[in-house]
């Protein structure tokens, strides 16, 4: 059975950092797409940054970049996303997912992601 959890989450001032994992069981994550999206209230769920899974290439939104990063352990089996600089904007619920193929031309399409965690809650006050 696949499960991803996510964790770190929390409430931060803005300017402030925090780092995401997300541990995966069920699955290897080296092998997949890995990516995580976030979800605003009343908003879609909108890519964040993803690494594609056999160069290790990175993609990251427009509105994170040089604030935002992705890497994995590979021996623990975790993807985690160190936040800086966070912003009020980046409010909301952040989710990874796993692709097992996927081009890198659509690692931004949540339609294309096998699975996903339950999330994890993010806060920047200002």
């Amino acid at each position: 059975q696949v499960q991803l959890v996510e964790s770190g989450g929390g409430l931060v001032q803005a300017g402030g950092s925090l780092r995401l994992s997300c541990t995966a069981s069920g699955l290897t994550l080296r092998t997949d797409t890995v990516a995580w999206f976030r979800q605003a209230p009343g908003k879609e769920r909108e890519f964040v940054v993803g690494l594609f899974r056999s160069s290790g290439t990175t993609r990251s939104a427009d509105s994170v970049k040089g604030r935002f990063t992705i890497s994995r352990d590979n021996a623990k089996n975790v993807v985690y996303l160190q936040m800086n600089s966070l912003k009020p904007e980046d409010t909301g619920v952040y989710y990874c997912a796993t692709a097992s193929t996927i081009i890198l031309s659509a690692v931004t399409n949540p339609n294309q992601y096998h699975y996903w965690g339950q999330g994890t809650q993010v806060t920047v006050s200002s």
